[in-house]
């Protein structure tokens, strides 16, 4: 029987994350994983399964896209392959199409070497941790086998146009001010075949960069983790506003026309904002994670806004959504989820709601950005060796607790590990940034002597 402990890491905080070629994503196990969603599916009938499948431009994505689909075809599935397409679009073509599931095979914001496989429903919702647990019973159940040989192409189809087609409808009715000028980086990631003909077709004068894939610089100095030289473009370019898309597309970083960069926080303040003015904030509230800055609560509550807070993860942000019926939430990160359109985060879907609320306010992304007034805030991360709880290990229990004593009244701290790498986050926010930085940085070395 496969070790239970492996089952239990099969899926993270974001789908199954990796190095290429390395459990949990090496071949035999990708092409288990692909046979066991469909064994896990409730089929509507026997052998007529369908499954869609895209990726990001990793080298690695089209052999695991193939090992998954042979799994995946051996238990009777019809597999359809959209192949490289922004992580959104898999879920609004699953959705909108006759897909009883769709993956998405990417690491995000991780490097080439990583990669990932994201599951979503029928209804284009991220799979919850119950259908995550029972797909991975169904992997470490050695008695079955999957289908064997070597995996054939899948079938493809070009279905991008209808995703585009859906995010238009943001701008529906609103007239775009003539010279609109915006740089994009598509991250040399799976928006680098649509975002930039997208914004085009718009009207918007755009430039790019970061859109020259080559398998292995996927998130390489760009991206919406490494946003200087979207800043760079922006500025020597004089376009009013520059968007930054991470690898697989579903979150977006913003930089405004003085070279600021503008976070997931201020984002879903502003347009909170413009929602509650159109009469379309469901429910007056909107959700953020625990990682969202004190500022924005602030801010959200001046607007009689309320801020409910998760667990960090845009598949956590979406189960609070729609438990509550809400339809904005989403993370300083950059995930933002609008339910109106899609249950699940979305960059370019962000930015066209980010020009919508420049173009209908009248302001600036840096005007409305500067309504969010942040409490200083570091995070700071280090490599552990395991992920143990805290309480096992007395000396880093010691360190937090001695910490949080300081900051009792007057800011935060969060520790927490990764959910999709090997790195434990602290993150603190208080009145003085060197303080919290010098405070920071005292977990940090306890952590790395006792863990890592």
């Amino acid at each position: 029987m496969t070790n239970p402990d492996r089952r239990l890491r099969l899926f993270g905080t974001d789908g199954v994350r990796g190095i290429a070629g390395q459990f949990p994503l090496d071949p035999r196990t990708v092409r288990r994983l692909g046979a066991a969603l469909i064994r896990g599916l409730p089929q509507r009938a026997a052998g007529d399964t369908q499954l869609l499948i895209g990726r990001d431009t990793r080298e690695s994505g089209t052999w695991i896209e193939s090992e998954l689909a042979h799994g995946a075809s051996g238990e009777g599935a019809r597999v359809t392959s959209v192949g490289v397409v922004p992580t959104p679009a898999v879920a609004y073509l699953t959705r909108e199409g006759d897909y009883d599931a769709g993956v998405v095979i990417s690491a995000s914001h991780n490097p080439f070497e990583d990669n990932g496989i994201k599951v979503f429903s029928g209804r284009g919702e991220k799979f919850n941790e119950s259908v995550e647990r029972t797909i991975e019973g169904i992997v470490s159940d050695e008695t079955w086998q999957a289908r064997d040989g070597a995996p054939v192409d899948v079938t493809g189809r070009d279905l991008v146009r209808e995703y585009l087609e859906h995010l238009k409808v943001v701008l529906e009715g609103v007239a775009l001010p003539a010279g609109l000028t915006v740089v994009i980086d598509c991250a040399n990631g799976a928006t680098t075949p649509v975002a930039p003909g997208l914004f085009r077709s718009l009207g918007i004068t755009t430039h790019v960069i970061g859109a020259e894939p080559d398998g292995r610089n996927i998130n390489l100095e760009c991206g919406s983790t490494r946003p200087e030289a979207l800043v760079k473009r922006v500025l020597e370019t004089r376009s009013h506003l520059g968007v930054a898309f991470d690898g697989d597309g579903d979150r977006a970083i913003f930089v405004d026309h003085l070279g600021h960069v503008v976070n997931g926080d201020a984002v879903l303040l502003m347009c909170g904002r413009q929602l509650q003015r159109e009469h379309r904030l469901n429910g007056n509230a909107i959700v953020a994670t625990v990682m969202s800055n004190t500022g924005l609560e602030l801010a959200l509550a001046a607007s009689g806004i309320q801020a409910v807070r998760c667990a960090v993860g845009d598949k956590y942000v979406m189960e609070e959504m729609m438990a509550r019926r809400l339809s904005l939430g989403g993370e300083q990160s950059g995930h933002v989820i609008f339910s109106d359109y899609l249950f699940t985060g979305d960059g370019l879907c962000t930015a066209l709601n980010v020009l919508r609320t420049v173009v209908l306010t009248g302001r600036t992304l840096a005007d409305l950005s500067s309504d969010l007034i942040s409490y200083p805030q570091v995070l700071l991360n280090v490599r552990v060796r395991e992920k143990t709880d805290f309480a096992a290990v007395p000396a880093v229990a010691e360190a937090i607790a001695r910490v949080e004593r300081r900051v009792d009244g007057q800011g935060r701290v969060l520790v927490r590990y990764s959910g999709t790498e090997p790195l434990l986050r602290v993150m603190l926010e208080g009145k003085d940034q060197g303080e919290i930085h010098a405070w920071a940085q005292e977990i940090v070395d306890v952590v790395r002597q006792e863990l890592g």
